[in-house]
């Protein structure tokens, strides 16, 4: 073994950081990907200007997340068969045209005209992540260095829906809805450019592999992680609501945001230890361990406890987001039938936005009636349930 290679295999990660083709790839998508965490917000304010009702502005980032979700998969699912080029950019192109018209609406726009526009910015945002993961499974040389990038993309990611809101909706936004609008499609389009044009991108090629009613859809495999996502996922709207009420119960609406940066600063330490270490033996077993450590993390959330207390009991309470989801997309990556790939990691995305809004929801209702703690404990068993379908599927998820 060269000295190399037996770097590599002892620091994934470091490998991976020295690659330039990575470099480029993670940078170019995370540009395109920086506005995604900061458009619900930004849309909330522009339309509450434009129609005086944030019941229309929520209403207008509802329609734009579930036009996102909804056309994802078929956009993975074409990207499999023409390749990544033309509909990166003709997605951009479009998402970007729409921001940019609605940033134009005059006050008086009729608000089937803003939810049309909404809908259409949803529904043409380009599959970035999904292209970016199927890369990775072509470019990197072995399956511990495509692990880190998963486990390195979740850290990424929550730098992105940090940095997202907090420049664009916050110090952008709150001067100009408009401006953060041109903002958001300026990068979405710079950001898609630069990720399209790179020699890898292009070089990905069409699928030849013939495709069979049902698309990714028809592996159990996929089926049963897509539902684990959907519970984990249902996790993550019902903590937002929770900790907000938490918060608020404690006199300190304003803690809300801390401590959901706890959460996420304990996720980010979580995917970059799972960054540093390489593939698991058993990758559907330790899938199953990781839920069930988040949902033991959410336990201790129950306890009555100060705000100061709370922001170590959020931080440990994530630790396990990160690792979890570099392991499920490993397993996610090799169960995706022949040609599917994109369209499999696409549907991922339409699982994590289905169970965001529907935790949101149901949490909603639960903690109006019982408090921050039901939503926790609700939390807790989203968690568990996803434990139990990895478990009950581990075979499938094995072969």
């Amino acid at each position: 073994m060269t000295a190399t290679t037996a770097t590599s295999v002892r620091s994934p990660l470091r490998a991976l950081l020295t690659d330039t083709r990575v470099l480029r790839l993670f940078g170019a998508s995370m540009v395109a990907r920086l506005p995604l965490g900061a458009t619900g917000i930004v849309l909330i304010l522009h339309v509450r200007a434009l129609t005086g009702s944030y019941a229309a502005g929520g209403l207008a980032a509802g329609v734009n997340s579930l036009a996102f979700g909804a056309t994802a998969p078929a956009l993975g699912r074409l990207v499999d068969r023409r390749g990544q080029t033309g509909v990166l950019l003709a997605g951009a192109l479009v998402a970007a045209a729409a921001l940019l018209a609605l940033a134009l609406l005059p006050p008086a726009a009729p608000l089937a005209a803003v939810l049309a526009l909404c809908a259409l910015a949803g529904a043409a945002v380009p599959p970035l992540g999904s292209c970016l993961r199927v890369l990775w499974t072509e470019i990197l040389p072995d399956a511990d260095r495509v692990h880190a990038a998963y486990a390195f993309e979740s850290v990424a990611l929550e730098f992105t829906y940090v940095l997202g809101p907090l420049v664009v909706a916050g110090a952008i936004a709150t001067h100009s809805p408009p401006a953060a609008l041109v903002t958001c499609a300026v990068l979405l389009l710079a950001g898609t450019a630069a990720f399209a044009s790179t020699a890898e991108s292009r070089a990905a090629r069409p699928s030849t592999a013939e495709r069979s009613r049902g698309g990714a859809l028809r592996s159990p495999a996929v089926r049963a992680l897509l539902l684990s996502f959907a519970f984990v996922a249902l996790t993550f709207g019902v903590v937002e609501v929770a900790t907000a009420a938490f918060a608020e119960a404690a006199g300190r609406r304003g803690a809300a945001g801390p401590l959901l940066g706890a959460w996420g600063v304990g996720s980010m330490i979580g995917g970059l230890w799972a960054a540093r270490g390489g593939v698991p033996a058993d990758p559907p077993r330790r899938l199953a361990l990781l839920y069930g450590v988040l949902a033991a993390g959410y336990v201790p959330l129950l306890l009555p406890t100060g705000v100061l207390a709370m922001v170590p009991l959020m931080a440990l309470a994530g630790v396990a987001i990160g690792p979890s989801i570099a392991t499920a997309y490993g397993i996610l990556g090799r169960h995706a039938p022949d040609g599917t790939a994109t369209e499999a990691f696409a549907w991922a995305g339409t699982a994590f936005g289905g169970g965001l809004a529907a935790g949101a929801a149901l949490g909603g209702a639960l903690v109006d009636g019982h408090g921050a703690s039901a939503g926790f404990a609700l939390a807790a068993a989203g968690a568990a349930a996803a434990a139990a379908v990895v478990a009950l599927r581990r075979r499938a998820l094995t072969g």
